[in-house]
């Protein structure tokens, strides 16, 4: 895409400024778009940065202009703030593959590739994974655990979950030998925010997210990084800023502290405004505002809609009684561990909520039990082979199931739950019951709004998340949009990494950057402390190929439609689902041949 008109004589002076001297005016003599305006705007912020004036940010130059290969000319003083180690010799790598080293007390990924040796940080900014187990392919890492990608050359994230980039240290190749220089300063980071501008005042443009959730807050994040010096606001109906809400289900009496994304002081330093405990009832796109629960009026000029889903509530009778708990906040996680500590809970659906919640309860309840309406858990997405198996792991640890069934009433007492009554007639007796079964998208309060929804009231969007209301984006779980691996079949995946990827979209759009959305699915579900991995889309499928025994929870799992691989799962098989994502994500078909073959070296396991 070529510069914007306002931005080429600016270039131009860029490709000749000196770092010590040169200062840069601008005259605006005619009217220009806006986000040519703040994009000129930004960049006379960052020669500002590159001219080391003061309040500049003093890494940028090295963690955005470094060159790989190519030691930067260096004063003594800042040699000796630099911790050298010769980490291999120069034949050790050959290209494609990738080493963890060691200089200093920092571990550090060394990789190879196209002849080139480059370095970054070794540790995934998500979970803390070693990068050294992932997938390479290119110039890109995939993490092993969650599927987020690096690009190794500059360390930046190119793929969810997480949000920060990897630090780059320089590499040197000498008389056959391959050093590796990190600063002192920086000697013990292990992620890196990626360069931000922040708000300025008299420019009058809002941008607002409904919506506290991970595609808020990329789509904010990621509008910071594009120089959009706007006005962002994200409202949630939550009590806190945007959380890590996937560990809800996994480790229910965390310290919220512990599971916010990003800290109050980083909202004031770039400027995002986030309002909690607000709720929008209604969008008016003709005069560009929303209207509060409280009834303010908000003007936005561009708009992400990111409300995600709400928790299916249970329809039968006894359903509104005390006792009887949705999993949606991270009040209602508190909630449903203090209530069950000790007393008897009833997990109603046996998919990824209801059984990642049976698991983290099963060791804390006096009894938990399953009701699902399938034969195993699991059995529509990830097959009946790795149901049965995550049942008997669950069973191992008293979580009894009733499996076939389904709940026809709960009986109380004194408005609390007593009885759960399934429709095999089957009585059990309860103190505490988690409904799980399934999502509807928040989507209500666009009644009237011209914006158009699917079937499921999902909202509809192209490849650039825009609805068919202008200036009206949106994101995340809410949505319903075109699968690049699946020939643009219109899907609604409720991801937490696609959440993410859909945010930056929207954000690039917005910014009249044209990029689509593209990424390949992936996501974890955790049962007693083990991982299993899911990447693509499998619905439809009509057969699974394992590699390895599902019943030694050890396996990799292809499932097929029309003689291709359309989704992977796996347990203890690492990094076989991220080097799958990655083949995806580069277009590649994996063929059902390729599954049954007894040689998967394809796979690089």
């Amino acid at each position: 895409m070529s510069s914007p008109p306002l931005l080429r004589p600016l270039l131009r002076l860029v490709s000749g400024v000196s770092r010590r001297s040169t200062r840069l005016h601008l005259a605006v003599t005619r009217a220009v778009p806006l986000h040519s305006f703040l994009s000129a705007r930004f960049c006379l912020s960052r020669l500002s940065h590159l001219r080391g004036d003061p309040g500049g940010s003093s890494d940028y130059v090295e963690a955005n202009s470094y060159s790989m290969n190519r030691h930067p000319e260096l004063g003594q003083s800042e040699e000796q703030e630099e911790v050298t180690g010769v980490v291999c010799q120069e034949a050790d790598l050959e290209d494609g593959q990738m080493r963890e080293v060691t200089v200093g007390d920092q571990k550090v990924l060394l990789v190879r590739t196209q002849g080139q040796y480059s370095a970054v940080g070794s540790q995934c900014s998500h979970y803390n994974a070693p990068l050294v187990k992932g997938a390479l392919v290119g110039d890109r890492v995939r993490c092993p655990f969650h599927g987020a990608c690096f690009n190794v050359r500059t360390g930046d994230i190119e793929e969810y979950p997480g949000l920060d980039c990897l630090p780059i240290y320089r590499v040197k190749v000498e008389d056959g030998k391959v050093y590796v220089s990190i600063n002192k300063k920086s000697l013990t980071l292990t992620k890196r925010v990626k360069k931000m501008c922040s708000m300025v005042p008299d420019i009058k443009h809002t941008v607002l997210l409904v919506g506290g959730g991970p595609a808020s807050l990329v789509c904010a994040e990621t509008l910071r990084q594009n120089c959009y010096q706007g006005r962002v606001i994200i409202i949630t109906k939550d009590t806190y800023p945007p959380f890590d809400k996937p560990k809800l289900s996994k480790a229910m009496n965390l310290d919220v502290s512990s599971i916010l994304l990003r800290s109050g002081d980083f909202y004031q330093q770039y400027g995002i405004e986030v309002w909690t405990q607000k709720e929008v009832v209604s969008v008016n796109p003709a005069d560009k505002t929303v209207k509060l629960s409280d009834g303010a009026l908000q003007h936005y000029d561009q708009l992400l809609v990111s409300t995600g889903c709400k928790a299916r509530p249970l329809n039968c009778p006894g359903g509104d009684l005390k006792g009887v708990k949705l999993l949606q906040s991270y009040e209602d996680a508190k909630e449903i561990h203090s209530s069950c500590v000790g007393q008897k809970a009833v997990v109603i659906g046996a998919s990824f909520i209801g059984m990642e919640v049976a698991s983290y309860l099963s060791d804390k309840a006096a009894s938990v039990s399953i009701v699902g309406s399938t034969r195993y858990p699991y059995e529509r997405s990830l097959g009946p082979e790795v149901g049965k198996m995550t049942m008997q792991m669950l069973e191992e640890h008293n979580v009894k199931f009733y499996m076939n069934d389904a709940i026809t009433e709960i009986r109380g007492e004194h408005s609390k739950v007593k009885e759960v009554v399934l429709k095999s007639g089957t009585v059990l007796e309860v103190d505490v019951v988690i409904v799980g079964i399934g999502v509807i998208p928040t989507s209500d309060f666009l009644t009237g709004s011209g914006v158009k929804l699917d079937s499921r009231k999902a909202v509809i969007v192209d490849k650039f998340m825009r609805t068919n209301i202008p200036d009206v984006f949106s994101a995340g779980d809410v949505t319903t949009f075109p699968l690049t691996i699946r020939g643009d079949q219109r899907v609604n995946v409720g991801h937490w990494q696609m959440s993410q990827a859909q945010g930056r979209v929207a954000a690039l759009n917005m910014l009249k950057k044209p990029t689509k959305i593209e990424s390949v699915p992936f996501f974890w579900t955790v049962l007693l402390g083990k991982s299993i991995r899911y990447t693509g889309y499998g619905e439809g499928y009509t057969e699974i190929i394992f590699k390895g025994k599902v019943e030694e929870r050890k396996f990799l799992a292809f499932y097929i439609k029309d003689e291709v691989v359309v989704a992977a799962a796996s347990l203890m098989f690492d990094p076989a689902v991220a080097r799958i994502a990655e083949l995806m994500a580069t277009g590649q078909v994996l063929t059902k041949a390729q599954a049954q073959a007894d040689d998967l070296s394809w796979l690089q396991m």
